[in-house]
């Protein structure tokens, strides 16, 4: 049974949080399709999609702690509070529950961890449903438009979102091909009482 180190479990949330930083300080990617993106949201759905639910939220989290609180780590090497009040605070709102829905998808499928489709489908299901939606909600608040011309103006970032979701599902796989372990195993309920019975056992007097 593969057993859960707590030590191990920092160093992959710190190391993919790392990862984070590291792609939204690279450039922006042009296609000529939509508008230059960067490979910010690639990361934070990989982190899902690699550690799960419960770590992968963790290490967007720190992410969003280590820029806020003055690394300059954010896209473009920006840092500061002021991110979280700003007309972008939405999406970085919705970069944890993505990757923390995309990790609860795959993880949930863990067997299934390698397949493309899947891990590309909770990639961009757990994108549209928070970070399309939070976003251009924010959007719409802090930059005084319209719910409609926010949700029109974010429509600019699908192209480059399908792309990212492509990219991430084929590292992703590729890394779970390499490391089978690393999606903790879920806990069922029958095992666990059946443990529980047999070590109860253990210790009644002969």
């Amino acid at each position: 049974m593969n057993r859960r180190s707590p030590a191990t479990d920092v160093a992959l949330v710190a190391g993919f949080a790392a990862i984070i930083a590291a792609t939204a300080l690279l450039p922006d990617i042009k296609t000529g399709v939509g508008v230059p993106f960067s490979l910010q949201t690639f990361a934070v759905l990989l982190c899902g999609a690699c550690l799960g639910p419960s770590r992968g939220f963790l290490a967007v989290v720190l992410y969003l702690a280590g820029g806020a609180i003055g690394l300059p780590i954010f896209s473009g090497g920006a840092a500061g509070v002021g991110h979280f009040t700003g007309p972008t605070a939405g999406y970085l709102v919705a970069f944890p529950l993505a990757a923390a829905l995309c990790g609860f998808i795959v993880q949930r499928n863990r067997q299934r961890a390698t397949d493309f489709t899947l891990v590309f489908t909770a990639g961009l299901l757990s994108s549209f449903l928070f970070i399309h939606t939070l976003g251009p909600l924010n959007l719409a608040w802090r930059a005084d438009l319209g719910i409609k011309e926010a949700f029109i103006y974010d429509t600019q970032f699908f192209p480059g979102d399908v792309l990212k979701n492509i990219a991430m599902a084929l590292v992703a796989t590729a890394v779970h091909r390499a490391f089978p372990d690393l999606l903790p195993a879920r806990r069922r309920r029958g095992a666990a009482a059946s443990v529980t019975s047999d070590a109860g056992e253990e210790r009644l007097p002969a």
